[in-house]
Parts: C-alpha cells; structure tokens; sequence
C-alpha cells in the first residue's frame, strides 16, 4: 500500500509550509506529496495568507525535493486551456526528473470561479474529456511530427506537440462518484482512478463500475491502479484524536465513520478494508499543515506496519 500525503493549501499555507511538509513527506518515507487545485479557502475564515498555485508550488517543490511522485488532485480543466496545461506539466515533470502525475477533473467550486473571475461553464464534463483528449495526444505524438484536434470546445493546428515529459507516460489519475461518464473516460484515459471520501460500500461499487467499464472497452482492469482519498487523524491515545479532530474543526465520530482516524492500529485495520476492496494506494488527507508530528506518528506507526 502507498502511502500519499495531499494537502488542501487553500485552506491556509503559503509556499514555505508547503516545502516543509513536502520535505518531511520525503524525509518520513511516503510515496509522494499532492496538493488540491483551488483558488478559494472552504468552510469560512479569512483563508489567509491566501491560495497558492498547485502548478507553481510543484515546480518549487520539484527542484527542492530528490525522491517523491508530485502531482495533483484534482487539477480543474476550467483554471487552464489544454495546451497550456500540457505545457506546465510536461515542464515540471523535466523539473523533477519524471516524478509528476497528473490528476485532472472538471472543476466544481462554483464560488471560487465567481471569486477570480474563471469561466464556470455548464458543460464542464464534455470539456475535461476533450482536455484529456488533447494532453495525452500532445504528450503522445513522436517528435518531429504535429499533432491536431478538433472538437466542440478546443482546436489545435499543427502543434509541434512539445515540451515532451521527461516520463515516456505522465500518470493521468481520474476520479469521482459518477455511476457512468466517470468510469467511461476513468477506462479510456485514466492509469489511476481515485475515490475521494468514499465509504467502503461506495468504493466497492464504483472500482466495480471501473472494472466493468475497462473490461467493456477491451483494456485489462487490472492496467488501472485504484486509490482512496481520505482526511486522517491519527493518535497515540483518545486524548491526542480528540486534540487533533478538533484542531480541523471536525468531530472523533464523524472521522472514524468516513476518514481514517483514530490509533494506529485502527487506522491500520481501517486501510486493510479498503486494500480488500483493490485499492493500492492511499491519499492521506492533512488538514494541520503545522503538526508535524501527525506526520512522524503515521511514517512510524502507520506505515511502517504496512510494510
């Protein structure tokens, strides 16, 4: 089981906290440091010191750190034109050496598009497959040949189709709740598909409809690699969850229901039932950018039982 730390920057954490937690992910033996893509702090406050830019902040991170996969979940396909983003990826993957992945969703936050000016279309869904159609056909065209497209919302003549990543393949991850669009494009274009905040029950269901929808398109299901993402709050003892729940302004109860919290041994048992389900790889939601010693317990207790 991997074990992947994802930040939420915008609810408050400037460049310098970020490195520092990126660093420590490094430092601790996890698989890889991912941020959100998000423009407005959630839930209230005054978000300060303000949002950082998930692209920006990985191409400091790529040449800061030496080991960890970096990339993002999710990127939204309305902050960014196709080509554009195709470009910054492909940057940052030469940046650091082949250690990007590439989450990419269709955006959602309506409020955060209203607060910074981003067109907030209605059909988002078309568009991000139409991105996705784009980015991986510019990263897969051979050099010295052009790639061209031609859809309803994006056209491209003639492209020289670089930068090239230095991977020969960027990692596209894709996820959601989605009972049929989602699996579909997950099977077409996806090497991960991701479940955020999902029960067992709806993790079961949805890597099945995964599953069926690869099968279905004549692509083993088995090429994909499934995750979780979940908000952890791990502790020594009752008094340490508590501390730290409230800390995130969330409750004990609520987390062990839909997070990974509790001791480590819970936590443990608890990733053990979403690895029984198929999923490979784990994305550690750290909501205390501060409490680096969250990050210490999980490394040595958490992930060191995990093999």
């Amino acid at each position: 089981m991997d074990l992947r730390i994802f930040t939420e920057p915008q609810q408050g954490a400037d460049y310098d906290t970020l490195l520092t937690v990126a660093k420590a992910t490094e430092d601790l033996g996890f698989d890889a440091f991912f941020r959100s893509d998000h423009y407005l702090r959630m839930g209230g406050g005054d978000g300060l010191p303000g949002p950082t830019d998930a692209w920006i902040t990985l191409a400091g991170l790529a040449r800061e750190t030496k080991r960890i996969r970096l990339g993002t979940l999710m990127s939204a396909a309305t902050f960014r034109l196709p080509g554009v983003l195709a470009i910054q990826a492909a940057q940052v993957d030469r940046m650091s050496g082949g250690r990007v992945e590439l989450g990419l969703g269709a955006g959602w936050f309506e409020e955060e598009h209203r607060a910074y000016g981003v067109p907030f279309p209605k059909d988002r869904f078309a568009r991000l497959e139409e991105q996705l159609a784009v980015i991986t056909g510019l990263w897969g065209t051979a050099p010295g040949e052009t790639f061209g497209y031609e859809g309803e919302h994006y056209r491209l003549e003639k492209s020289p189709a670089l930068p090239k990543p230095y991977q020969s393949r960027v990692p596209v991850l894709i996820g959601g709740h989605g009972a049929v669009r989602t699996p579909a494009l997950a099977a077409r274009y996806a090497d991960e598909f991701n479940v955020p905040f999902g029960s067992l029950e709806d993790t079961e269901r949805q890597f099945g409809r995964v599953r069926m929808a690869a099968e279905a398109g004549g692509r083993p299901a088995g090429e994909l690699v499934y995750s979780n993402a979940l908000v952890t709050c791990v502790g020594r003892s009752d008094a340490e969850v508590a501390r730290r729940a409230a800390a995130i302004g969330r409750d004990v109860a609520e987390l062990k229901a839909n997070g990974l919290a509790g001791s480590p041994e819970e936590v443990v048992d608890r990733i053990g039932r979403y690895a029984a389900l198929g999923a490979s790889r784990m994305y550690l939601q750290i909501l205390d950018l501060h409490d680096l010693d969250h990050l210490e317990l999980i490394s040595s207790q958490v992930l060191g039982r995990l093999g």
